[in-house]
């Protein structure tokens, strides 16, 4: 499988850019790349309310559709597995919510300003 590494570091770089920016926007992020036999979390963030499990989805551009399309039952399925162990792991009394991050980096990691959006209670 070529790009596997390439794609790999791209990733890491989303995850990161959407780490920080929940930071400026005031949570604590948690856990980062939290890898379990049932999964991987990309982020796991709290604010007062909320401990979030964030997918992240890094695109060049949505000319193929929107980055969260790749969410599919089957990814959901295996993010709330990873996420049911991460909590029986650490226990909180704040409310669980799954959100995507979709990134848009038209130049992939040179990408000066790269779009975040979000999307809370995406399943």
């Amino acid at each position: 499988m070529s790009g596997g590494g390439e794609a790999h570091v791209r990733g890491r770089w989303g995850e990161a850019l959407v780490a920080e920016d929940l930071r400026r926007k005031g949570w604590t992020v948690v856990a980062t790349n939290f890898r379990c036999r049932l999964g991987e979390l990309d982020v796991v963030a709290k604010n007062k309310q909320y401990l979030i499990f964030m997918e992240v989805k890094l695109r060049k551009n949505a000319q193929y559709g929107a980055a969260c399309e790749a969410v599919t039952p089957s990814k959901q399925r295996k993010l709330t597995a990873a996420a049911q162990y991460y909590l029986m792991c650490y226990p909180t009394e704040l409310q669980p919510r799954f959100d995507v991050a979709e990134v848009y980096a038209p130049q992939g990691v040179h990408t000066e300003k790269p779009d975040i959006y979000y999307i809370e209670n995406a399943f």
